[in-house]
This record gives structure tokens, sequence and C-alpha cells, in this order.
């Protein structure tokens, strides 16, 4: 219940997660209800890929008293694993890699993404995410990779 009213508040279509996000868990941090989310993303062009995401979601009372209400923290973590047989699609193969996520985090300012990179001399996939930030940047990042020998 919490959720849904902080939801509705804090101008719900421009926090909420993007499409192929689930949430599959939720921590509380705290007595004035931050939690950490935890969402899994299937990898729309890799199939047998999983990563899951950890964030934090600033309660309402949070937002309150300490302003900013429209923005969460750039903190994220990523965990990527092979959940099935790895078949690879039509990706991106150059060294910028490819979006493969993102939500927003900021009324307009920030995002939360996640890129997929291709270290072909490897055969791994690699799995960046970070947030944006239009005046700053973010150095906040975590990456996760996923092994791709013995794969197709």
């Amino acid at each position: 219940m919490r959720r849904i009213m902080t939801a509705a508040l804090i101008a719900a279509p421009l926090l909420s997660a993007a499409a192929g996000a689930e949430q599959v868990g939720e921590v509380g941090v705290d007595w004035v209800g931050n939690d950490i989310l935890i969402e899994a993303i299937e990898d729309p062009k890799v199939q047998g890929v999983t990563c899951h995401i950890a964030y934090f979601d600033r309660s309402f009372f949070d937002r309150i008293t300490q302003g900013n209400w429209f923005e969460d923290p750039s903190n994220a973590s990523i965990a990527c694993r092979q959940t099935g047989p790895i078949k690879i699609g039509d990706i991106d193969r150059g060294p910028g890699g490819e979006k493969v996520f993102s939500e927003s985090r900021s009324l307009i300012f920030k995002s939360l993404k996640v890129t997929r990179i291709f270290d072909e001399a490897h055969q791994t996939l690699i799995y960046l995410t970070h947030a944006t930030e239009l005046t700053e940047g973010s150095a906040k990042m975590s990456i996760s990779t996923v092994p791709l020998y013995g794969s197709e």
C-alpha cells in the first residue's frame, strides 16, 4: 500500500520500471520505509541470460524530509547469469555496446541504464549498469559478466 501511495504522489509514470523488468524482491532498509528493490530483467536479444538489479527506493517520508522529491540515488548493483541455453540474436558488437534496459531515476535528468558489451575475443557478455545525469554524470557503476564458453 505504501508503494502505491508513493507512486501516485511522485509522478508514477515517470518513475515506473521499463517494460521487461519484474520486481522479484524488496528489502526494508529502515523504519521510514526506504527499501532496496530487486528486479529481474531478461536480455531481449540474448536468450538464456537474466540480470538482477538492486537499487534504492526512497520512501514518501524520506522525500518530504530530505527534499528533492523527484530523484532517487544513482547507486545500483547488477548480477547477470545464464538461466537457460544461450542463443545470441542480432546484437551490437561494437565497443560501445547496446542498451538493454533504462528507467527514470528523476523527473527528467537522470536514468538508470544497463548496457551490454560483447567481448568477442574472450567470448564474454559484459553487462554494465550506471546512472546518467545531465549535469555531473555518475561514477557509480557495476558490471557483471556472462561467459559464453560452450554456447552457440
